[in-house]
């Protein structure tokens, strides 16, 4: 972003729309709103001038701007930084874990990796606390070549961004930031012809031939910066003769050389000090002067290259836009881009930023060098640290090429490929695999080359070879590392979990006999503990398995909640489908919830994008069953954007259980269908019984119990870990409606001996619901109250409601139709607020056949308070100050302010001590 002279004023000829939105943007945060949007458009359409148009316009604020710099995409929160310097005079005021997150995270001072939503909430403080004095106005330009960290954190701040003075405005390129997904936008479209014609005749002082002047708007599609720079690259005889020819080159490469021609005919001393510039990235001017004396530049070097308008050096270095800086550096020979980078990095502070330094290095490297490839790995583990996956992968990649001795090599090669598995970087992992396959390899090395590339499979695929291979790789390591050969048995585990139905041969049952023959005399390890107990289920079934289960569940959670990081990081990030469905098998909600938060905080610290969907997912299923759809959906959906954004496989297992749950028949079959022919395409067994499950789920909820019975029967073929208990609730209830008894009962002795194994209020609610299906007289009406009392004392609300369908259904069938109103108007308001579209319909055609009349509602309608608000609302209720609800829920405290404010409207109360007696009670819907 430059300043907002004659130039950028003729760079908005034809903007006068966008011109009214950034004024109507401005306006809003005047009134003590906030404000975020964001501009897309390609490279040189206008977006760095309205961001100085914005500064231009915004009297009386306070401006806070960072451009996205490609060259330090690798340093994890650089971008981010820069963008807090001016105000972190007032990072004190900050609670002292936010403090001390931002601090770690940007270097300041030492400490264990940061909480990256502690660094976000932190960086909302910081806006929060500058916005007191005066509005503030946040530009962040070039986005999409932002570092991972910062974007994430500024992708946060932007979602939580409500009630404080703030207006945050982001531009990048077409088709990126995919982070910023959701939020408010405004795509930056080309000029139209008169506009474009009126501009390049402001553009161009010589003779012009109509002819070409109408190629150069036709080539430049109406992009203002092509509009302006592409006649600089024709000469006078061309631009009036009419002989120009453009190529096919993209019109980024147009503009960059025109740039590019007016950079060439500058002095050779001036040209190196632009050089080093574009190679530094921070725009630190004290930084780039000492690099200029070490290539024996002098100061005079700066006034060419301002005069020719490509740069301004002030207290920072500032191009006049970032394609200037881009051809400057990409036209450069090799030569002289090593040349600048090893000047940068004699004039970097090793003490104070060993990062950058190691980074210019490595740049300047002609050939590998040891010292320069030990300096890069001892980076790596530095923003590793800082919680830069995908930087530490980067690092650890360029220290594998500049490594000279291959046995040296190999290792780093193999770590870097660890690592991009990990930050969801497949073929960057693929291609260090290739590296260290090159390297003289000693046994343990080449077994796990070979155990990496199985995990690759899995992540790639999730089909029916990754549990055999991570089972090879495993039987090789056994002798050789016994802790990582029982590490990767539970990655096969976790493997077979997903291959289910569709394994080669009884894959799990190997795995876990494998697991139970190297079973260390004393389980130090959460990981040998979990293996352990998902072995002895498999082997010795449920009910033999139960208490191992439970006490590997145990310690998973207790684990969880403890500082130890290695183990509890590598379990989450390397394994997550292991622990993962072990608290839906024990039907244990309580500490389903609780590991699925923290499997998210887990996969979003680390950067590990590889893990998060999956992580996502597991979380967003257990608020389907709450009966939390919209929640389920946004994580859903999060999950998907980020396997697009990572090129693996979206995950449909959770998505495919919503759909059965929430949408109409068509709708949900169609979901459905699709993920059968998926999950069969790639050989994922567990896809394929979800999706049987759902559509018993579907068709009960619809009322075709034939239909559900036989889907039933086809997912209770195979014992799906995590679901399986629950396939055998559809075809009990499916068998016992359509008059298949013996069926019924048979499947309820396969779900006794896993609820009484299990013992949780959710397990024998559900024993008890189903039990009252087989059951007559007294002694079904005890069962259907018993499961109601249970069910009311656990999380999963889509059973309680079922379960007072079913009580409803049976009291009308018992004639008792006043007492049968009450439990099927529970059932159906409570799915209609769900938006559990089936089951709702159901319970309003029993509703009516007792002649009751119901007024139809629009599933997931008349929600009086939003998700965030009620969450506030009880937080406040308990006494939390806001403060505490802020640093819980990510959010600013003046936003939780304004939320209180829009409750009590709400609820008609004055304070906070009359939320208690306002809201519902605990549970209800």
């Amino acid at each position: 972003m430059g300043d907002f002279g004659a130039r950028s004023q003729i760079q908005l000829l034809g903007r006068s729309s966008q011109l009214a939105l950034l004024d109507q943007v401005l306006d809003e945060v005047r009134e003590g709103k906030s404000e975020v949007l964001v501009l897309r458009g390609e490279a040189g359409i206008g977006k760095t001038a309205l961001l100085d148009s914005a500064v231009a316009r915004a009297d009386g604020f306070r401006i806070a701007a960072v451009s996205g710099i490609e060259s330090e995409m690798g340093l994890p929160f650089a971008s981010l930084q820069q963008f807090c310097a001016p105000m972190l005079g007032r990072i004190q005021r900050l609670p002292e874990p936010q403090r001390e997150a931002l601090s770690v995270a940007f270097g300041l001072q030492a400490g264990a990796q940061p909480n990256r939503f502690l660094v976000g909430l932190a960086v909302l403080g910081l806006l929060a606390d500058t916005a007191e004095d005066q509005p503030l106005l946040c530009l962040v330009d070039d986005a999409q070549w932002l570092d991972d960290e910062s974007m994430h954190v500024l992708a946060f701040v932007a979602r939580r961004l409500l009630a404080e003075p703030v207006a945050l405005i982001f531009a990048l390129r077409e088709s990126t930031g995919r982070q910023l997904t959701g939020l408010p936008g405004l795509v930056v479209d080309g000029l139209t012809e008169p506009d474009a014609c009126a501009l390049l005749a402001l553009a161009v002082r010589v003779p012009f031939d109509p002819l070409v002047r109408d190629r150069i708007v036709a080539e430049a599609r109406g992009n203002p910066m092509a509009l302006l720079h592409l006649p600089n690259a024709l000469t006078p005889a061309e631009l009036a003769g009419g002989f120009w020819l453009p190529g096919s080159h993209p019109l980024e490469s147009y503009i960059e050389e025109s740039f590019h021609q007016q950079f060439r005919v500058l002095p050779q001393s001036s040209r190196q000090l632009l050089l080093t510039a574009a190679a530094e990235p921070t725009g630190d001017i004290n930084l780039l002067y000492r690099a200029a004396t070490l290539q024996d530049i002098t100061a005079e070097a700066a006034a060419p290259a301002e005069a020719a308008g490509l740069v301004e050096f002030g207290i920072r270095v500032k191009f006049h836009h970032p394609l200037v800086r881009s051809a400057i550096y990409r036209k450069a020979t090799a030569l002289e881009r090593r040349t600048a980078h090893r000047a940068l990095a004699r004039a970097t502070d090793s003490l104070r930023d060993p990062d950058r330094r190691a980074w210019h290095r490595a740049h300047a490297a002609a050939r590998p060098d040891e010292s320069v490839a030990s300096d890069l790995e001892r980076s790596a583990d530095r923003v590793r640290s800082r919680g830069g996956i995908a930087a530490a992968a980067s690092f650890l990649r360029r220290a594998a090429e500049l490594t000279p001795d291959p046995s040296l090599r190999a290792p780093r090669a193999l770590a870097a490929a660890q690592t991009e598995i990990e930050a969801g970087g497949a073929e960057q992992a693929y291609s260090m695999l290739a590296v260290a396959e090159a390297c003289p390899l000693d046994p343990l090395q080449q077994a796990r080359l070979e155990r990496l590339r199985a995990r690759l499979v899995f992540v790639r695929v999730r089909g029916a070879e990754a549990p055999r291979l991570l089972l090879e790789a495993a039987e090789r390591l056994a002798p050789l590392d016994t802790d990582l050969a029982r590490d990767t048995l539970l990655e096969a585990l976790g493997a077979a979990v997903f291959a289910g139905r569709l394994s080669e041969g009884p894959i799990q049952r190997k795995i876990a006999e494998e697991a139970r023959a190297g079973r260390p005399a004393r389980m130090v390890r959460t990981v040998d503990v979990l293996l352990d107990g998902i072995a002895t289920l498999v082997i010795d079934g449920f009910a033999a398995g139960a208490d191992a289960l439970k006490y590997a569940l145990d310690a998973v959670r207790e684990q969880m909640k403890s500082g130890v990081t290695k183990d509890k990081r590598w379990l989450w990030l390397a394994c997550p489908v292991a622990p993962g469905p072990l608290a839906p098998e024990l039907w244990d909600d309580e500490a389903w919830h609780e590991l699925g938060i923290g499997a998210v905080r887990i996969a979003r610290e680390a950067g590990a994008l590889a893990v998060l969907p999956i992580a996502l997912n597991y979380q967003a299923c257990f608020h389907v069953y709450a009966g939390e759809f919209s929640t389920a959906a946004d994580l859903i959906d999060e999950a998907t954007a980020i396997s697009e954004a990572t090129g693996s496989l979206p995950i449909s297992h959770t998505s495919l259980l919503l759909s059965a749950w929430r949408d109409e028949e068509t709708k949900a079959l169609e979901t459905i269908e699709r993920g059968i022919k998926e999950g069969s395409a790639r050989g994922e067994g567990r896809a394929l019984g979800l999706a049987e499950y759902a559509t018993a789920v579907l068709c009960n909820g619809l009322g075709h119990h034939e239909e559900a019975l036989a889907a039933a029967t086809c997912a209770c073929e195979y014992e799906d870990f995590g679901f399986f208990g629950w396939a055998l609730v559809e075809l009990i209830e499916a068998a016992a409606r359509s008059g298949h008894r013996d069926a019924a009962a048979a499947a309820l002795e396969r779900l006794t001996e896993r609820t009484r194994a299990s013992g949780t209020a959710w397990a024998l609610g559900t024993e008890a619901c189903c039990r009252a299906l087989l059951s007559d007289g007294a002694d079904a009406e005890d069962l259907h109250r018993k499961a109601i009392a249970h069910l009311e004392r656990s999380e999963i609300a889509i059973h309680l409601a079922r379960a007072r369908l079913l009580y409803g259904e049976w009291l009308r069938r018992e004639n008792r139709r006043q007492e049968s109103r009450g439990q099927l108007g529970f059932a159906y308001e409570t799915f209609s607020a769900m938006g559990a579209a089936s089951f709702a319909e159901r319970a309003l055609r029993e509703l009516t056949a007792t002649g009751a009349t119901a007024r139809k509602r629009t599933v997931g309608s008349d929600v009086e308070l939003t998700g965030q608000e009620a969450q506030i609302a009880r937080m406040a209720a308990d006494g939390h100050t806001n403060g505490e609800i802020a640093e819980q829920l990510f959010i600013s405290p003046r936003t939780v302010e304004w939320h209180l404010g829009n409750v009590f409207a709400k609820l008609g109360v004055k304070s906070r001590r009359h939320l208690q007696g306002a809201l519902p009670a605990r549970g209800a819907k």
